[in-house]
């Protein structure tokens, strides 16, 4: 756990209105951290026996999956710690538990001045039994509902759902939505449709790694026929979807290249937008809501802008048939949440760079907990109320539908 004196505000700071009524910071993008026993409570009774177990030992605990025993990952973790005091690998009793435990986690958004979470997570599990494979993501999902259902008001969960077919896409979306969740995250690329998890490692973090990714070497691409029911369905059920630095994974623990990954990770989401835009999703499906998650928006400009040079001169070789620039829908179906990113906030108002929202990305390694009001009077030092209002609030509750 954090020292006591790391966790100490460094500023005077309002309490977050308990009651959820009055919003004045919601965070667009933090995180849960799933209790380490919780599958065999939520998996399908003829999955619980091999369900992921903690081995506790001397110096650190073990998660014992598969025939594997690794040591329990810490780094997704990390709040209320200086980055000096890092730790990661260590023992359950090291693992901060708001990541689990609602009223924890409630007193902490008190502390760090947040009144509303939007709550992103863990996933499935890594294994090649399909069917495991899937029912890993229902009782993730079981599990963040019930997370949530300790004040939705101020506890806005995201479902985690597959993409290998689409009928069953949708059924997943419609089960979200029975579960209270009005937001789901998909790859930021299509799935196999046979053995969803085979191109990734067995392990519980690339498991969940792969959720983000899906498979960005297939021959299927979001803007494909295929595809436009699952974002009619969305439309239909007023759903937002996000993809969450899915495009490029950071190979965490991996010192030589985790820093350039994480850079790498931000900017590689034009990948996908721009696949949809081009492939004239939004044309087809003019209301639906589309957010890239922790990626940094200050790219957003420039990926506007150089898109509709591109289109202007290529288009016609290219059969490109959109009816509008790209930077049009940008503005008009792209969103996007940052943690710190000045240069993202000034250019608010270019093509393509105003749909943009704050997080703080609790607990992992980046986030601003429990400073985040400093980091908040930094970064947005001369920006007038009402675009202050909208970036730190107003938007991230219409795009959530928080409170609703």
């Amino acid at each position: 756990m954090a020292s006591t004196s790391e966790l100490e505000p460094k500023a005077d700071r309002k309490i977050a209105s308990p009651s959820g009524t009055r919003y004045e910071i919601i965070c667009a993008d933090s995180h849960v951290t799933t209790p380490p026993d919780f599958w065999g409570d939520y998996l399908p009774e003829r999955f619980r026996d091999i369900a992921p177990k903690i081995e506790e030992g001397d110096d650190m605990d073990y998660v014992v999956f598969q025939g594997q025993k690794k040591p329990l990952n810490l780094l997704a973790s990390q709040a209320g710690r200086e980055g000096k005091n890092f730790k990661i690998q260590g023992k359950v009793a090291d693992i901060g538990r708001g990541g689990w435990e609602p009223a924890t986690r409630l007193d902490e958004m008190n502390l760090d001045s947040i009144d509303a979470a939007v709550l992103f997570g863990g996933g499935p599990l890594g294994t090649d039994n399909t069917d495991f494979y899937i029912e890993s993501f229902r009782a993730y999902n079981r599990w963040l509902s019930d997370f949530c259902s300790h004040d939705r008001s101020r506890l806005v969960g995201v479902g985690y759902i597959p993409l290998r077919d689409v009928d069953e896409s949708i059924a997943f979306m419609k089960e979200c939505k029975e579960l209270g969740f009005n937001t789901v995250n998909i790859p930021a690329f299509p799935m196999n449709k046979e053995n969803p998890a085979a191109t990734g490692p067995k392990t519980a973090l690339g498991a969940q790694a792969l959720a983000l990714t899906g498979n960005p070497n297939g021959e299927r691409q979001y803007d494909q026929p295929e595809f436009d029911p699952f974002w009619a369905a969305a439309v239909d059920m007023d759903m937002t979807i996000t993809i969450h630095l899915g495009a490029r994974i950071a190979r965490f623990g991996n010192k030589d290249y985790f820093l350039s990954d994480l850079v790498n990770s931000k900017m590689a989401m034009a990948e996908p937008i721009s696949i949809m835009i081009f492939g004239g999703v939004y044309d087809r499906h003019p209301k639906l809501r589309f957010v890239s998650v922790e990626s940094g928006t200050s790219w957003f400009a420039f990926a506007a802008t150089y898109m509709d040079r591109t289109w202007e001169k290529q288009r016609y070789w290219t059969n490109c048939t959109i009816k509008e620039t790209p930077s049009f829908y940008w503005d008009q179906n792209i969103y996007g949440t940052f943690i710190h990113d000045r240069p993202g906030i000034l250019m608010r108002d270019l093509p393509g760079a105003g749909n943009i929202m704050w997080s703080s990305d609790y607990p992992h390694s980046e986030t601003t907990f429990p400073h985040s009001l400093e980091c908040i009077a930094r970064d947005f030092e001369g920006v007038p109320e009402d675009a202050r209002r909208e970036i730190l609030c107003e938007r991230a509750k219409r795009v959530f539908k928080v409170g609703q």
